[in-house]
């Protein structure tokens, strides 16, 4: 059983980075045809995909935040992160990730395993 956990601070000042982890346990981030993604949900609205970054290790952005965000993975600890520079309040959101095997989905159904979210609020 495929296991994800988001970690990382859930208050966030304006114009800072946000950075998040998602540590995989119960299955290898590098093994098979993989995309191991960062889904977000602000407050009454619908999820939206952030990026991607997939087994092989390239990396896939939402063309609106492409310009802010970074994705990158340790695979030694079987991790993946997200950096979201030069945040503003309008990125205060549920922060998930997940698995799935296509890419930029932003339904709950595109994705076979989901952690449990993380609250990142942008505030000064």
């Amino acid at each position: 059983q495929v296991q994800l956990q988001e970690s990382g601070p859930g208050l966030v000042k304006p114009s800072q980075t946000l950075s998040l982890t998602c540590t995989v346990s119960g299955g290898s981030i590098t093994i098979s045809t993989y995309y191991w993604s960062w889904i977000r949900q602000p407050p009454g609205k619908d999820l939206e995909w952030v990026g991607a970054i997939d087994t092989s290790g390239s990396t896939y952005y939402n063309p609106s935040l492409k310009s802010r965000t970074s994705i990158s993975r340790d695979t030694s600890k079987n991790q993946f992160t997200l950096r979201l520079n030069s945040v503003t309040p309008e990125d205060t959101a549920v922060y998930y990730c997940a698995r799935g095997d296509v890419l930029g989905g932003a339904a709950r159904n595109a994705y076979e395993y989901w952690g449990q979210g993380t609250q990142v609020t942008v505030s000064s």
